[in-house]
């Protein structure tokens, strides 16, 4: 049952009733309350955006914030019943974090085809595996990719700051 919001008990009543959000506010649902869907869902809750996070296990949530404003539901997103109860139908972005990428497919598959999520992001563990998300319409975020690219481009940025010092 999701925990946390002060006038909703369960996140189907919030569902039922309709969405107040002003100019700018996202609905998110995100998708594994680790390390990166904490981070994600606090950043976006201290945003003032309407976030939902889901997570299989309870203790998962101990990583939010105490500030942070929005839903948390326990249960297991590769089941329709947990998605509808997250109302990944009504969301303008479903961020899936989990650390298996073959759920994360699965579960941005569903979103995509089923419930017509328009934006989805995975976090994608394996590179490889970034052009199958992308053909389905899955916007991928890789941190072996971000990180390398990021040595890269510091180790090219030290490089050129020394041919300069040289001159």
């Amino acid at each position: 049952m999701p925990k946390g919001h002060p006038s909703h008990s369960t996140a189907e009543e919030a569902a039922r009733e309709p969405r107040v959000r002003r100019e700018g506010q996202l609905f998110v649902v995100v998708i594994g309350c680790g390390r990166l869907g904490s981070l994600v869902a606090n950043r976006l809750s201290f945003r003032d955006h309407h976030v939902t996070v889901v997570d299989q296990r309870s203790g998962a949530f101990d990583a939010l914030a105490p500030e942070y404003s929005g839903f948390r539901l326990e249960g297991d997103a590769t089941e329709f019943a947990t998605l509808r109860e997250a109302d990944i139908g009504q969301a303008d972005v479903l961020i899936i974090a989990t650390e298996n990428d073959n759920i994360n497919l699965m579960v941005g598959q569903v979103a995509r085809k089923i419930f017509n999520v328009q934006r989805v992001i995975a976090r994608v563990s394996e590179p490889r595996r970034e052009e199958v998300f992308s053909e389905l319409g899955i916007e991928t975020i890789c941190p072996a990719v971000l990180v390398g690219d990021e040595i890269v481009e510091s180790l090219h940025r030290d490089r050129s700051l020394g041919r300069q010092e040289d001159s």
